[in-house]
């Protein structure tokens, strides 16, 4: 038996399958600018062809080794599932070639073999696994540009975040321990909700810019000890409705989530919030997540104009509000995973800082 890899000759490498040494099939590739390999059992074909796919199969359908079965197994290899499979076979042709297209044959040729033909249509097939290979090979290429371009498309974007977080700290230098915390109880929640890594991993990220449209309030609304007039507190509700219109209309999917979040955090579930007035499961799931989680720390933080909350009684307010300020289902999620939420507290711990 002869065995020798296509990596050892450079030449295509031809598996003959057959019950017993097939000498008319090995005569008529000798000379043929090709490798064959000659397995004398189904058996050893099912174990060697997996591990060392050959360019080229072809199997002897005769007494003792039905080519069709065969074919048939070889298919169910991932190796082999389009490997070319050529079946020899004696019949009157129609009932045969059905049999070997149902089977998953490539091609069938009927005996007695003819050389000339049998060369011919071994080259032809030599050349389709060829172009398949070498098709593959760029397709891989083209998969591995294509995931570098999207890592640093990614990465383009969260320094874009990282950049406008910073924007955030200029205005306030405990934004930044603000937004850490959020996103910290926006990805439990989304965790807790079932969502994927994805999606709990982008909500969070894109929480950060909620408050982004704070940037054009004047600093004596923004950072007033005092309680806000009437207009204040209008001029303050401006700040969801510019989050959007700065972020929304980017192409970045990150920030689309962001000016989703930046419009909605502060919609409530009985629909008296605003700017919109949305209710329930009008409210995208992003910005129900992002409302719990920037409620529990605008709560536990101190402020010019109040003390801050013990995490528990915060918790507790967040659960007789479940329903109407919030979402029931956030809410549930967000106690699910409250162990988290107290070490992240602890390891961020909320300090005094402006509204």
């Amino acid at each position: 038996m002869l065995k020798a890899t296509l990596a050892e000759t450079g030449n295509a490498l031809v598996a003959v399958v057959a019950a017993k040494t097939p000498i008319q099939l090995v005569l008529a590739l000798r000379g043929f600018d090709c490798t064959t390999q000659v397995i004398e059992s189904v058996r050893a074909a099912l174990a060697e062809f997996p591990a060392q796919p050959p360019d080229v199969v072809v199997i002897e359908h005769e007494t003792g080794l039905d080519a069709f079965a065969l074919t048939r197994s070889l298919r169910t290899f991932p190796e082999l599932a389009r490997t070319p499979i050529l079946i020899v076979a004696a019949g009157e042709g129609r009932t045969e070639r059905r049999a070997a297209l149902q089977a998953g044959a490539t091609d069938l040729m009927l005996k007695p073999v003819d050389t000339l033909d049998l060369q011919i249509r071994l080259r032809t097939l030599i050349e389709l696994a060829a172009a398949r290979r070498d098709g593959d090979r760029k397709n891989a290429a083209m998969n591995q540009q294509i995931e570098r371009a999207v890592a640093e498309v990614s990465a383009r974007e969260r320094e874009i975040v990282r950049r406008l977080m910073l924007a955030a700290e200029f205005r306030d230098d405990q934004a930044g321990d603000h937004l850490t915390r959020v996103a910290g109880c926006a990805i439990a929640v989304a965790e807790g909700l079932g969502l994927s890594e994805t999606d709990a991993n982008d909500i969070a990220l894109a929480s950060t810019m909620h408050d982004i449209g704070k940037i054009g309030i004047a600093d004596e609304i923004l950072l007033k000890p005092g309680p806000l007039t009437d207009a204040e507190r209008e001029e303050m509700k401006q700040h969801a409705l510019r989050g959007y219109r700065m972020l929304h209309d980017s192409p970045s999917h990150l920030l689309q989530l962001a000016s989703e979040i930046a419009l909605t955090h502060h919609e409530r579930w009985d629909g008296n919030g605003y700017p919109q007035g949305l209710k329930g499961e009008e409210i995208p799931l992003s910005g129900r997540i992002v409302a719990v989680a920037d409620v529990f720390d605008a709560l536990i933080s101190a402020r010019v104009y109040k003390p801050a909350w013990p995490v528990e009684q915060a918790r507790a307010h967040l659960e007789a509000q479940a329903g109407t300020h919030f979402d029931p289902a956030c809410v549930a999620a967000f106690v699910s995973r409250w162990e988290d939420i107290v070490a992240l507290v602890q390891d961020r711990p909320a300090t005094s800082h402006a509204a």
